[in-house]
């Protein structure tokens, strides 16, 4: 079957749309309020804004108010959001409720949806995810999971220490990997748990201070001491916790790349707009070749992170497991998107690393993008053994 690259022309209206959102009312919103990315009646305000202009959650089923995108959809429309900072915030399409929500839309009961996925589209709420701890526990490798539930009468109790959970300052509840059997190193064993933030036993420690701040909730430490839920916050079925981990995170790192790629985009714009205006060495920065360089290369990263995402889009579209194509995208992506911003600022020069302009800002947040979601040394080992295990596989079907 062949990839098809062309959106359709519903969502490229979207797209469309979405992009005169962005230019229109968030980023001269985004001017006036410099740095301001953390305060809650921003997020309200904006997110009003994208519900009035009809593009609030548009990756949420129909049947929630949303366009039901599919990965295709949701490339060309999050690509366009996230040519500002603010522009996933504003639609509700940020991490990590953008990935709760396509984790709850599949697993969760009837139930739980009502309590947990319809107020967090609606934007009354926000949430967080859960799963990685401070070493050894999970990280680059989930298998390393230590957080534990164990039955109780009153359901399950949860002890544990999480650390680096996007957006839990303020979130109403929590999606928590916790081990239910196995031991730290083993692939299977691990149970999602819906825990609220008000539960007693679940404690934010601290707010930690890291070189981005525009994800809204910032990054937190917690910890579960003696953490009581009801079987009903069990999410899915027990024991399968890493199953729908995979659910959710081979989508969740392919819309992070998307959002980022938006604010690639912009930073090559304004690279561009600065090089056909600044003369200097009696002529024009544009017509100096080593500019045109970093311009033309700037150009096929951001074309080729295109390409890569919609290819992995195409395959989680078919039901495949896509974690290699996934993988490949998250790697390129998160460099591809850094070498982007870095040669922006290098030919804005002292501007660039200014306040005047945003460069400065878009360095520091695309930065992590190279160790969340799995550090790029993670993903090219796991690239390589995949590769690895089907050369062997055939070697092994046609033998000697």
């Amino acid at each position: 079957m062949a990839v098809e690259f062309a959106a359709d022309p519903d969502v490229a209206d979207l797209a469309h749309r979405t992009a005169a959102f962005i230019r229109e009312v968030v980023i001269p919103f985004e001017q006036q309020h410099p740095g301001v990315t953390q305060s809650d009646p921003v997020r309200v305000e904006l997110q009003q804004a994208a519900k009035n202009a009809g593009l609030f959650t548009p990756h949420v089923s129909v049947v929630y108010g949303g366009y039901g995108l599919d990965m295709r959809g949701r490339a060309a429309v999050f690509e366009e959001a996230g040519y500002s900072l603010l522009g996933p915030l504003a639609l509700n399409i940020a991490a990590p409720d953008e990935g709760n929500m396509h984790l709850l839309e599949a697993i969760a009961t009837s139930r739980q949806k009502d309590r947990y996925l319809r107020p967090l589209i609606s934007g009354q709420v926000r949430s967080c995810f859960a799963m990685t701890e401070p070493a050894p526990g999970a990280g680059s490798d989930p298998a390393a999971l230590t957080t534990r539930a164990k039955r109780v009468r009153d359901g399950w109790q949860i002890d544990g220490h999480k650390w680096f959970i996007t957006g839990a300052d303020g979130a109403a509840y929590t999606i928590c990997m916790a081990r239910t059997s196995s031991q730290p190193g083993d692939r299977g064993g691990a149970t999602m748990f819906l825990v609220e933030t008000s539960n007693p036993g679940m404690k934010i420690v601290r707010r930690i201070d890291s070189l981005d701040d525009s994800l809204f909730g910032g990054h937190a430490e917690i910890v579960f001491d003696g953490c009581v839920v009801p079987d009903e916050a069990v999410l899915g079925e027990v024991d399968r916790g890493f199953d729908y981990a995979q659910l959710r995170l081979g989508p969740a790192r392919t819309t992070h790349c998307m959002r980022w790629l938006g604010i690639a985009r912009r930073a090559q714009d304004i690279a561009v707009a600065r090089a056909a205006d600044r003369r200097l060495f009696g002529t024009g920065l544009a017509d100096l070749g080593m500019v045109q360089q970093m311009i033309a290369d700037n150009e096929i990263d951001i074309a080729a992170t295109r390409g890569l995402i919609l290819r992995a889009c195409w395959e989680l579209d078919q039901g495949r497991g896509a974690a290699q194509s996934t993988a490949i995208a998250k790697t390129f992506s998160a460099e591809a998107i850094w070498r982007v911003v870095d040669r922006a600022v290098q030919i804005c020069g002292s501007l660039g690393i200014s306040g005047d302009l945003p460069l400065g800002r878009f360095l520091r947040e695309v930065r992590p993008f190279r160790i969340y979601d799995g550090p790029s040394e993670t993903h090219r080992w796991a690239i390589a053994r995949r590769i690895l295990r089907r050369h062997r596989d055939h070697a092994e079907k046609s033998g000697p």
